[in-house]
């Protein structure tokens, strides 16, 4: 099958490979495929066309060397080693989430994999999970952050994010190094609503499993200097 994103349109006579994700929207006549999918020239190709792609499930998924995620079943290659920034950043949130949380049975993981489906297999950068007795994460985390870099951007802002909120994921947050802020958001009716913008500012969690907090100053206070 093909996932659509939210609100993107498809205009007429388009063709979209199997298994692909769209998250932008579709002009009229174009053939797209992938995770994100992306147009291609066909034009070369005399021969008929198969735009059908392989289907993976967590069984392939566990062969695989390498650093990867599985998106409704379609394979997609992580970033290289992230840069210090980023590995900072994802390192000092999920320390404040550690040293600030008021309960024992939570733990904060990062880059864990996280079994949503059969045909979905995510890595968030950091994670608050509660009760987990296995070796991945199961259920959804109450806290998800991803630290967003200019290659993993439409995926952790819309991917991802669609994910996370169908998975009543409770707070979501992006983490952006360039911009040394953070943007937060919350479930509230089954939806993402925006909490808001943070750079300095404390963000006080108490409506979850695991009450705790984060200081965005001492987050960002190392790179902010020069700023």
């Amino acid at each position: 099958g093909v996932s659509v994103i939210q609100d993107v349109k498809i205009g007429n006579n388009c063709l979209v490979g199997a298994g692909s994700v769209v998250i932008n929207d579709i002009s009229d006549n174009k053939k797209v495929v992938g995770v994100p999918a992306k147009e291609i020239n066909l034009k070369r190709f005399t021969g008929p066309i198969m735009c059908a792609i392989e289907y993976y499930t967590y069984e392939d998924y566990k062969l695989w060397e390498g650093k990867w995620e599985l998106i409704f079943g379609q394979p997609v290659a992580m970033a290289p080693s992230p840069v210090i920034t980023h590995q900072a950043i994802a390192f000092n949130i999920a320390k404040q989430i550690d040293i600030n949380k008021e309960c024992e049975n939570c733990v904060v993981v990062l880059e864990e994999d996280w079994i949503v489906e059969e045909d979905t297999v995510v890595k968030p950068d950091v994670s608050l999970i509660c009760d987990e007795e296995g070796d991945f994460i199961t259920k959804a985390p109450e806290i998800v952050v991803e630290v967003v870099s200019k290659s993993t951007a439409k995926k952790d802002e819309k991917i991802k994010f669609e994910i996370y909120e169908k998975e009543k994921v409770k707070y979501y947050i992006l983490a952006y190094p360039n911009h040394l802020k953070a943007k937060v958001y919350k479930l509230k009716d089954a939806k993402f609503d925006k909490v808001g913008d943070f750079t300095k500012e404390t963000l006080d969690i108490d409506d979850i499993k695991c009450p705790t907090k984060i200081d965005f100053y001492e987050v960002f206070k190392r790179f902010l200097k020069g700023r």
